[in-house]
């Protein structure tokens, strides 16, 4: 016998068709690295509505850290927040309110480069300060430190990928990194 469904019967979380108003939430997730601590983030999210969206984690010397975006219905950010507090003496975890929305990069261009040369303090200051000189802002960024092949240095390697407005002079911006890379001794590659 099949039976109506009414609408009280219905879990207004499980509609299929239903519009609903999301959050982004960013999430900073810090502690010591061991076994299941993205399981436990994800389990909450999870069991209040919420959707992993990106997300970049590592284990960096013996810390396990990373920043999780999340979409979740607006009723229930609360509560998430509330429930991720939980995970403390597990993971200290951060929620962030997104503050941008689709639009925002619609007059925005990318550039991408690679940063590659001989380890040394300062390298990330100095890269960093030439683009926020020409109103650059870094939208993602990895970099690591390995040990060199044959000269028994250690190397600096940073990807790096910049967003830009319209207005802003790409040509300058290139010429300003090329003129640092020599001025630091790296290689800067762009379109990397």
């Amino acid at each position: 016998m099949v039976r109506p469904v009414t609408a009280e019967a219905v879990d207004p979380q499980r509609l299929i068709g239903t519009l609903r108003v999301m959050t982004t939430l960013v999430l900073t997730v810090v502690g010591a690295d061991r076994a299941g601590l993205v399981a436990a983030v994800a389990d909450v999210v999870d069991a209040h509505g919420g959707n992993w969206e990106t997300s970049e984690l590592a284990e960096l010397a013996g810390a396990f850290a990373g920043i999780i975006e999340v979409s979740v219905a607006d009723d229930r950010v609360d509560d998430l927040r509330a429930a991720l507090t939980g995970l403390d003496g597990l993971l200290t975890v951060a929620v962030h309110a997104s503050e941008t929305s689709p639009t925002d990069d619609v007059d925005m261009r990318r550039l991408a480069f690679t940063v590659l040369g001989n380890d040394r303090p300062g390298i990330v200051r100095e890269i960093s300060a030439t683009l926020s000189a020409h109103d650059l802002s870094i939208e993602r960024m990895s970099s690591e430190t390995y040990d060199a092949a044959m000269s028994g240095g250690r190397l600096f390697e940073a990807k790096i990928v910049a967003r830009a407005a319209a207005s802003v002079d790409i040509d300058a911006v290139q010429s300003a990194l090329e003129e640092l890379a020599a001025e630091i001794q790296v290689d800067v590659t762009l379109g990397s």
